[in-house]
């Protein structure tokens, strides 16, 4: 029986992904159809997919630099089309390099790299970085937050070496911001903007954790949403609601089983397929 995407979610899987099967169940969790589709497999499998995903991971062994060796792979022409055509888009961690690297984010010039995610800079190190942050969201008209509230905080955790958002066109980023391209922010528990480690825990520029297209339907996010799916996934020394209520359910395994904070992202684009039907 032939394969098909229709009405599902496609995770792409490069060489070197590691977050696939975790990304395919936190889509199920909210009663989407997902599955995966290797990098070499017929692009045209797509053509009816209801979004796609480009997971977390090391693709291609982060080869010359995170995310350029898949943003030349011939199944990134077909995810363009995709992007154009207004099927939403979602690259988390490793997917947003190759997002960035393809042009798709921010999607100003479609000829030409206007963004790049750059090695950490944090104070006293650099390098990998691995811990619970937490975002604000700007309100921006984006599929994949459309659940979140405007200047609503969401914990999620981060785990890269190259996750710096930053541009040296001074006209680009003002564009961005003109778009409102800029959906998510590092920011404190309490939803202030520092730029200091570690809040802001890779220097990304204007606290850069998130950006889409201008269109609003592809979003390349450092953070990892799929992680922080379950109650089980939140960090017991998590500060705030979230950490309160995993403490509380701790030894309880059923409420363990509960939405975490990150599953709203893929809540998002169920809000955003069933509006559509």
């Amino acid at each position: 029986m032939a394969r098909s995407f229709i009405g599902k979610v496609a995770i792409i899987q490069f060489p070197g992904v590691n977050c696939e099967y975790e990304t395919v169940d936190a889509v199920r969790s909210v009663g989407l159809g997902a599955d995966l589709l290797r990098w070499n497999e017929d692009p045209a499998l797509l053509e009816d997919a209801l979004g796609v995903i480009v997971p977390g991971g090391f693709s291609y062994q982060d080869r010359i630099r995170a995310g350029v060796v898949s943003a030349k792979d011939h199944i990134m022409d077909k995810l363009s089309e995709l992007a154009a055509d207004g099927r939403p888009i979602l690259g988390i961690c490793n997917g947003a390099q190759v997002l960035v690297e393809s042009g798709f984010i921010p999607g100003i010039h479609w000829e030409r790299v206007d963004l790049a995610l750059a090695p950490n800079v944090m104070e006293d190190r650099e390098g990998y970085y691995c811990a619970w942050i937490h975002l604000l969201h700007g309100g921006t008209d984006c599929v994949w937050t459309s659940a979140i509230g405007n200047e609503e905080v969401v914990p999620v955790p981060i785990a890269h070496a190259e996750g710096r958002f930053t541009t040296d066109d001074v006209k680009v980023l003002e564009e961005m911001k003109k778009n409102r391209q800029i959906v998510l922010r590092y920011c404190t528990q309490a939803g202030r903007i520092d730029p200091s480690f570690p809040t802001n825990p890779n220097g990304s520029l204007e606290n850069m954790a998130g950006v889409c297209n201008r269109e609003g339907n592809v979003l390349a996010m450092m953070p990892h949403p799929e992680r922080a799916s379950w109650l089980r996934q939140v960090s017991e020394d998590l500060g705030g609601g979230w950490g309160m209520k995993r403490r509380k359910a701790g030894g309880d395994a059923g409420k363990m089983e509960a939405a975490g904070p990150g599953r709203i992202f893929f809540e998002s684009l169920k809000i955003w397929k069933e509006g559509g039907e």
